[in-house]
């Protein structure tokens, strides 16, 4: 079964630490971006950071720069996003996607996704 399964959401104080994982089943992450979107409570999703197994690319929408690091172990066939200093405004569902080929922006066009896992951050 093709799937992507997130884990390491929950609640962390404003200027804390999450790392969220993103674990492939039933293919390979070689030839595929994985992609991070988070959607927050009457918004639409937004896309936070990609990357490319191609060449190893990546890609961060302009809030989390400096504070998000997308990652990721082939061996594991799994991807990562370490969020640091996160803010209240980070606090949404953050979903990882899976496209065949190189990073976009558009949710629309990647093709598996993730059941997505909670971040909320206050205090």
């Amino acid at each position: 079964q093709v799937q992507l399964v997130e884990s390491g959401g929950g609640l962390v104080q404003p200027g804390g630490s999450l790392r969220l994982s993103c674990a492939a089943s039933g293919f390979t992450l070689d030839y595929y971006a994985i992609g991070w979107f988070r959607q927050a409570p009457g918004k639409g999703r937004e896309g936070v950071s990609c990357i490319s197994s191609s060449d190893g690319s990546t890609y961060y929408a302009d809030s989390v720069k400096g504070r998000f690091t997308i990652s990721g172990d082939n061996a594991k066939n799994t991807v990562y996003v370490q969020m640091n200093s996160l803010k209240p405004e980070d606090t949404a569902v953050y979903y990882c996607a899976a496209i065949l080929g190189d990073c976009t922006t558009e949710p629309g066009t990647f093709e598996i996704w993730g059941q997505g896992t909670q971040v909320t951050v206050s205090s």
